[in-house]
């Protein structure tokens, strides 16, 4: 008897009824893979520190869809703020589905001065703090960790609620943490490297304790999001001109469709575990590991 049905993509890839829970969902890569879950059925809340920004994702991109997005003011950077989100989705639900670990910041670029040591130090030790480390560290590497552990019970009663299915952890780390350039922001390419390293981490402890959760990361490389382009219209959507990345291999920025097919492909697939996609139009093969 064939089993063509299955490989139906309405079914390989079918999100339909999931609960997700997304990080940063107001804007950039967050709004991406809340629209990639949401249009194609999923019940997704989005979270950030701006109430409004929620707001407009929700009356600009929640209607009309076989999903629903609903919004959810907080912060990931501390536990209170992560309890808080907490007690408010064991409130509604009864397990978590997809968390996506998305939310995350970086300072402004500096770019070394290399004439001497002393205008080399200078051009990068001035601009910069330690707060401005922890505060990065904070959001970009703490908060996933806070998030993941906190929700740990509601994806494991995922996995329980549903045959064939595992609860997932989706972190959105970047290229910036594998790449051997800082690209003018130490701290956050500091930053994204232990986030990857979490990743893994968190992959190998769940799996080794016996819970049934996958633990996948995706590393985004051009994307428009307001952290590229420090800014975004009026639908919470930024934008890169095509000709502004011609010397990348794919010719151009990642569209919002590329990054939909990999939350699609790490959320569905059950037999992914582990692993750190890079999802960059090959920007690694020019600037190197």
């Amino acid at each position: 008897m064939s089993n063509n049905a299955q490989f139906q993509l309405g079914d390989v890839f079918n999100v339909k009824g999931r609960v997700a829970l997304v990080t940063g969902g107001g804007s950039g890569i967050g709004l991406m893979a809340t629209q990639a879950l949401a249009v194609n059925g999923a019940k997704v809340y989005i979270v950030g520190r701006t109430g409004e920004k929620l707001d407009r994702v929700v009356e600009v991109h929640g209607k009309g869809i076989a999903g629903e997005i609903i919004p959810i003011t907080g912060d990931v950077s501390n536990k209170d703020g992560v309890n808080k989100i907490l007690k408010e989705i064991e409130s509604k639900e009864k397990h978590l589905d997809i968390l996506i670990n998305n939310a995350g910041i970086a300072p402004g670029k500096v770019s070394p001065d290399d004439e001497s040591p002393e205008a080399f130090r200078k051009s990068l030790l001035e601009p910069t703090s330690t707060e401005e480390w922890t505060g990065v560290y904070a959001t970009n590497v703490v908060g996933p960790f806070l998030m993941t552990m906190s929700f740990l019970p509601l994806l494991q009663k995922a996995t329980e609620a549903t045959h064939g299915w595992s609860g997932c952890v989706i972190n959105i780390t970047s290229i910036s943490g594998s790449v051997r350039i800082s690209q003018n922001h130490f701290s956050y390419n500091a930053s994204k490297g232990a986030q990857i390293q979490l990743n893994k981490m968190l992959a190998t402890e769940i799996a080794k304790a016996g819970f049934k959760i996958r633990v996948n990361a995706i590393a985004p490389g051009v994307f428009p999001s307001e952290m590229t382009t420090e800014e975004s219209g009026d639908n919470q959507k930024s934008h890169i001109p095509k000709g502004e990345k011609e010397q990348l291999p794919a010719s151009r920025p990642g569209h919002d469709r590329d990054m939909a097919a990999a939350i699609l492909f790490a959320a569905s697939c059950q037999y992914l575990n582990g692993q750190n996609i890079n999802v960059d139009g090959g920007y690694l093969i020019q600037a190197g590991t």
